[in-house]
């Protein structure tokens, strides 16, 4: 029993702090999937000499207190105890548990063996956890005849870093990953003015932060947006976007939105960023963790409109159309969503892409598994 309780709590613990839990903001059980070999070691060579049944009667007590801790710990902080998440977790660690118990109940003539063995379970398992946690937390895309996006923005996400137009054809496009992200999960046309660029039927408009617009292309927005049309629209009231060029200079973003003329005419009045902010503000935006930084708050939005944290985000009903607005276009800089180890895209620091496909192309941005933030 007592053995039991020390391999369950090391257990916890190691997701708490080497599984990322901490350092993420988010109490996912399945967190612990990749660290269930060295405890399971643990408590199979402590039992090692014990009877079959008395081992399993361990197993079965590790998995079910860890179960008991995760469940308590999701609803106490996240509101949540992620079910499918535990299931998934205690069948893993029922298989890292049986492993362990078949390695240290192995005898080898040769003593080196077995520690060999146990090195490459434990590596291996870590390895295979990751790439299971990838899976099940891998966005779906859209599919294959989805219409493109029509992407409108002022912000550096393409030929970015270039300091000359050799050194563009040099090095190629050089896309920001948030653009490189969105163009993985579906079709996605970068333009540079809307007056001949209308999304198509059943198309969606993405507009990040532009530079001032034409007349004629805010007409544009408006009738597509009246006619059934869906769009994101992010219009930061003061970009912390970093400035790779001079002051002054117009490849750098926009510091402030200059949408305001459209905005107005839908009833609709984005509000000063707050001074003074240094670090960014987790916010759950319609069921998905969103992180802004200097967000402005939507002051004045029309009635049908329904406002999310505190203001900062709204979802609108224009004529016929729908449109979500956001108060911030930094929530696209990569250091705020993407993961902190390169290429583990399933320890991502917020649901910024996800949220963002699932709102561009139906039924994209979905997964088997979705992070269990802890309550902003």
């Amino acid at each position: 029993m007592l053995r039991a309780f020390i391999i369950a709590a090391a257990i916890v613990a190691l997701a708490w702090v080497a599984g990322g839990q901490a350092l993420l903001g988010r109490i996912d059980p399945a967190l612990a999937i990749p660290l269930l070999a060295p405890p399971m070691v643990l408590l199979a060579w402590w039992q090692r000499g014990e009877p079959i049944a008395v081992r399993r009667r361990a197993w079965l007590l590790t998995l079910v207190l860890v179960a008991i801790t995760q469940a308590l710990l999701g609803v106490v902080l996240a509101g949540s105890a992620a079910w499918l998440q535990l299931l998934v977790t205690i069948m893993a660690g029922a298989a890292a548990a049986w492993l362990a118990d078949r390695l240290i109940q192995w005898r080898s003539r040769f003593t080196l063996l077995p520690w060999l063995a146990g090195f490459l379970l434990v590596a291996g398992w870590f390895g295979a956890g990751h790439a299971l946690l990838a899976a099940l937390y891998r966005p779906a895309s859209a599919s294959a005849d989805a219409p493109a996006v029509t992407m409108l923005t002022g912000l550096p996400l393409r030929w970015s870093a270039s300091p000359s137009i050799a050194a563009m054809i040099a090095e190629g496009a050089n896309d920001d990953p948030a653009l490189a992200r969105l163009a993985a999960a579906g079709p996605v046309s970068l333009v540079d003015s809307l007056a001949d660029h209308v999304p198509p039927p059943g198309g969606t408009l993405l507009i990040a932060h532009p530079r001032a617009l034409a007349p004629q292309e805010l007409v544009a927005i408006d009738a597509f947006v009246r006619g059934g049309g869906r769009a994101v629209i992010l219009a930061d009231a003061l970009s912390g976007w970093p400035a790779r060029h001079p002051l002054g200079d117009p490849r750098n973003a926009p510091v402030t939105s200059l949408l305001t003329p459209l905005l107005d005419h839908w009833g609709v009045t984005l509000g000063a960023a707050p001074a003074g902010e240094s670090k960014p503000l987790p916010v759950d935006v319609d069921g998905a963790r969103l992180r802004l930084f200097s967000a402005g708050r939507l002051d004045r939005l029309p009635p049908a409109c329904r406002a999310y944290a505190d203001r900062r985000v709204a979802q609108c009903w224009i004529g016929q159309g729908e449109v979500w607005l956001a108060g911030d276009a930094d929530l696209l800089f990569t250091p705020l969503w993407q993961s902190p180890v390169p290429g583990a895209t399933h320890l991502r620091q917020a649901d910024t892409m996800e949220w963002l496909s699932a709102r561009l192309w139906r039924g994209a941005g979905n997964s088997l598994l979705h992070p269990l933030w802890i309550r902003a």
